[in-house]
């Protein structure tokens, strides 16, 4: 080829590869629907900006429709929404789902149970996310950890605890294993959403609510209806939120996707727990000081019935099924050898820290 040929193909190669077009991929149209009421600080702002932290990470090539509760589903119908496959993802506490499974109710916090730290530690690296596999498949699910509201209130009542005996006849809205602590006290357990907590705590159709922390609870206003604020609770010790997707959508995400989805996932859990600590402390102060909150904690008797009914429970739920009867012993394990550690590190650490600096 001459001098003159070899440049006038060059030419003509190089005009084509500047005017192919480019190749855009669709993107995947997803939809979350969860449990929280829209804009709601922590749960329902956490869940919004799990949405947008996954549709930026995959620059716009998952685009998540977000749905609060009630916009889309009912809030105790997003479980369904996403397993029938009317919906991609949803974003809740899968504690919710204990009457499907009483599994469900370890993914969340059950009595007596799992920290922050622990919970982690189980899901991560004690076989926790392989049982949670296994339980969220049966129902055509796969879960992630997203978020953490740690430690738990008591909860409020319109009149003091100071015994077992007082918690007989009180309805309270309490959901999860928690729920059915207190029926074996003789309280009457009520499972209702956030939205609807306050209306049934104000007319009286409840006596006691539990919900998260001091953040969440002054803006749910529940002080115009109960004073007498209790802790800590037994009943979540660190309420663990859940990302849950539909298996079959996630088995057909590429491996790229399914990673971001998790590393996004990982962030919110992290970051959520983050953000109610920092908050927590300042807004009890705000309950007691703008609201004349009384702040009670749980005597060791009330406390030692709290124990020895969920011991009952436990029971109850490890007699459902050989998964069931897996999964508390896993659970069992880690609480021991993790929780082992802690009471040897976090615990006595912070004690005398608080104890040398006077802090109560």
């Amino acid at each position: 080829m001459d001098r003159r040929s070899f440049l006038q193909t060059a030419g003509v190669a190089g005009v084509a590869t500047v005017a192919a077009p480019a190749i855009v991929k669709a993107a995947k149209e997803v939809v979350m629907v969860s449990t929280w009421p829209r804009d709601f600080p922590g749960l329902g702002t956490g869940a919004q900006r799990l949405a947008k932290r996954i549709e930026d990470l995959s620059e716009g090539q998952l685009k998540i429709q977000y749905f609060a509760a009630g916009e889309r589903v009912g809030a105790f119908d997003s479980f369904d929404a996403v397993a029938s496959g009317n919906a991609q993802m949803y974003h809740a506490a899968d504690y919710y789902w204990k009457g499907k499974h009483p599994a469900w109710a370890y993914y969340t916090a059950v009595p007596f149970g799992f920290t922050y730290s622990e919970m982690c530690a189980w899901v991560y690296h004690g076989g926790g996310q392989a049982l949670w596999d296994e339980l969220a498949g049966g129902f055509g699910l796969k879960c992630l950890p997203a978020g953490n509201t740690g430690v738990q209130m008591g909860g409020w009542f319109n009149k003091e605890i100071n015994s077992a005996d007082d918690l007989k006849g009180l309805k309270m809205r309490i959901p999860g294993l928690g729920g059915d602590v207190m029926a074996k006290l003789g309280a009457s357990p009520v499972s209702l959403p956030g939205g609807q907590i306050y209306e049934n705590l104000v007319s009286g159709a409840i006596d006691a609510t539990e919900w998260v922390g001091p953040w969440n609870d002054y803006f749910m206003k529940f002080y115009e209806a109960a004073k007498y604020y209790y802790y800590p609770g037994m009943h979540e010790p660190a309420s663990q939120l859940a990302l849950g997707m539909n298996k079959s959508w996630w088995e057909g995400l590429t491996d790229g996707e399914r990673r971001l989805i998790e590393h996004a996932a990982g962030m919110e859990n992290n970051y959520m727990m983050a953000e109610y600590n920092n908050n927590n402390g300042s807004f009890l102060a705000k309950l007691r000081k703008e609201h004349g909150v009384k702040l009670r904690r749980f005597n060791e008797d009330v406390y030692d019935s709290f124990g020895e009914a969920a011991k009952e429970v436990f029971e109850t739920a490890r007699a459902h099924s050989d998964l069931a009867e897996r999964t508390h012993a896993s659970f069992l394990k880690a609480r021991a050898d993790v929780g082992g550690w802690m009471n040897l590190s976090d615990g006595p650490y912070l004690q005398e820290r608080n104890r040398v600096l006077g802090v109560e």
